[in-house]
């Protein structure tokens, strides 16, 4: 039971980080700090799609769930609503690097408007 619970944990933190990824940039608007966790995990998330990789924390579900004794998804909340959304079963490698650029560029945009922002301010 443990092990699912950490499972499960980690399947969130992995959505967290999707989200934050997607949207975080909008957060900069407001606190000033959120670009230098922001853009890292931008560019991680980026690589990950583009490239075809893995992100570590999918082995790391993955290992959890054995050593839980879990070979399939059970229908727990967390299975039944998150986990598709983060592993989707159409998800295919074309899918993945129009999402990683889509990424990307909706990132570049938002901080381009940021920067566009100050600038205009500062030298107001």
């Amino acid at each position: 039971m443990g092990y699912r619970i950490l499972a499960d944990l980690v399947v969130l933190a992995h959505f967290g980080f999707i989200v934050f990824v997607l949207l975080g940039g909008l957060l900069a608007f407001r606190c000033r700090w959120i670009p230098w966790l922001h853009v890292p995990a931008v560019a991680w998330g980026g690589f990950i799609e583009v490239s075809g990789r893995i992100c570590p924390l999918t082995p790391l579900e993955n290992s959890l769930r054995r050593a839980g004794g879990l070979n399939n998804y059970s229908q727990s909340f967390i299975e039944h609503y998150i986990v598709p959304v983060v592993y989707p079963a159409e998800l295919t490698r074309e899918i993945q690097i129009v999402i990683g650029f889509v990424l990307i560029g909706l990132n570049v945009v938002i901080y381009g408007y940021l920067a566009w922002r100050r600038s205009k301010r500062f030298l107001e």
